[in-house]
């Protein structure tokens, strides 16, 4: 999957694209075919950067439901012959999810279109695991027949079947289907539902890690096993490591780190960061100056997650440096430096801003440190963080900095979290929004009464406006 192309932030689809509430707010103010095509833009090309962990189909289908719209682009797209040349589940994943909330609001229609999809679509197990949490049943039990087809009865199709059924997010059809009065369904899913458990069982037995016994030199030798195969294994290495090497390992172990292959040395350097070893500093400095790009990403990794006093001193020395290891410091500072760090974290997070833009991945440290140290100088970086960033996430974190940075939070950003698409944001915003604005309270009454809200958000609300609740 392509990255998306994300539009500016001042603009209709923009908004809806990062998932701002000001995106609902403004959709339900513009002309409805206008905020309808934006809002299927979104759908139909999910703009999420890591669509696995940040949110947008609630959100997406409450627009949805404001907007009285019909799911015809939605069907056009699932139902499109692309689907069956492209079958990334991330080609239709936000749509199926969409249509997923959309049903459990009581969409009948997006029932039906899911239903149809899980029967003849290529991401038919996306749809099912939907279906799993809305459907009855009734509609479930018609699946089977569609869904066993998929896979052929010979030997391969069986082992198929078995993986499918094995690694089912949602295992409620399944065993609808084992129980099916059909037998030619229930003895098959049965058959599968064994074989699957006996190949996880299989595997479980055939471990092809490090055993017991192993010398220093086997665990970096099995790390350089798998760089010559393309795969980073410095990191359980470390971990084996951890269980082998003993005090008169030590010596053999400082070498590695300091001129070994690449390999043992990433798994060296985190074995002795982990273990705060006194020399792990140094070598962590010296790796960064004369490692390859490898060991230099592997040094600042272990650097990170030193928790010693030692590690925070070493920080306030290299927090200045323009290299990775300066921000690493920065971050460092963030999670474990005091009040006296305020500055060199405020200085770490406007130079990542103004070198990476707002969607680096070190601002997700760094903005939280803003956050817990109450930089209230980190205002006003953090409020142009909050607007531009492509990440929920992200914003999230923000949002959660500024209420505890910016007295104007209250009633400025806290009031259009309430319609975030990520639940923490809406969980701020309901322990912060300033109920003098009658949008807030509401809003915070359409979620505390809304079944598909978070249990999170909706204690969040009930402790502004329960029974108990203080006088606004």
């Amino acid at each position: 999957m392509f990255d998306p192309v994300i539009a500016p932030s001042g603009t209709l689809l923009g908004l809806l694209q990062r998932g701002r509430g000001d995106g609902t707010l403004h959709a339900l103010t513009a002309p409805r075919a206008e905020a309808l095509a934006a809002l299927n833009h979104c759908v139909l090309r999910d703009p999420r950067h890591d669509w696995q962990v940040e949110n947008r189909s609630l959100y997406y289908a409450r627009l949805f439901l404001d907007l009285d719209g019909e799911p015809d682009e939605i069907e056009a797209h699932l139902f499109d012959s692309e689907d069956a040349l492209d079958t990334d589940e991330s080609r239709t994943g936000l749509a199926l999810a969409v249509l997923g909330h959309l049903a459990s609001y009581g969409r009948r229609d997006a029932l039906a279109l899911l239903r149809r999809y899980a029967a003849t679509g290529a991401n038919w197990a996306w749809a099912l695991d939907e279906l799993a949490l809305r459907d009855d049943d009734a509609g479930l039990r018609a699946l089977a027949a569609p869904v066993l087809a998929r896979f052929s009865t010979d030997a391969e199709g069986e082992a198929e079947l078995a993986a499918a059924v094995r690694d089912a997010f949602e295992p409620r059809p399944w065993r609808l289907w084992a129980d099916d009065p059909r037998e030619s369904v229930a003895t098959r899913v049965r058959a599968a539902h064994e074989a699957g458990s006996f190949d996880l069982w299989q595997r479980q037995m055939r471990p092809t890690g490090p055993r017991p016994g192993w010398s220093v030199r086997a665990v970096f030798d099995w790390a350089q096993q798998g760089a010559d195969r393309g795969t980073a294994r410095h990191v359980p290495a470390a971990r084996c490591l951890t269980a082998v090497a003993g005090p008169g390992d030590r010596p053999e172990i400082l070498r590695a780190a300091r001129a070994g292959t690449d390999a043992a040395r990433c798994t060296a350097l985190r074995y002795l960061a982990d273990g705060d070893d006194p020399d792990a500093l140094d070598l962590v400095e010296s790796a960064v100056s004369d490692g390859s790009a490898t060991v230099v990403e592997a040094a600042v990794e272990a650097f990170e997650r030193m928790r010693g006093a030692a590690a925070v001193d070493r920080a306030r020395g290299w927090a200045r440096r323009p290299d990775p290891l300066g921000a690493a410091a920065g971050r460092v500072l963030a999670c474990r430096g005091t009040v006296r760090d305020r500055d060199l974290v405020l200085a770490a997070l406007r130079e990542a801003v103004r070198g990476e833009g707002p969607d680096a991945p070190t601002l997700w440290t760094l903005v939280d440190g803003a956050g817990r140290l109450v930089i209230t100088c980190a205002a006003p970086v953090l409020r142009h963080i909050y607007r531009e960033t492509a990440s929920s996430h992200l914003r999230g974190r923000a949002a959660r900095a500024l209420a505890a940075t910016d007295p104007s939070f209250p009633a400025g950003f806290a009031v259009e979290c309430l319609w975030d698409c990520e639940e923490t944001t809406r969980e701020i915003a309901a322990r912060h929004a300033e109920t003098g604005d009658t949008r807030v309270v509401e809003r915070l009454r359409r979620l505390a009464s809304d079944p598909a809200e978070e249990d999170e958000v909706q204690t969040a609300v009930r402790s502004r406006i329960g029974p108990d609740a203080p006088t606004a």
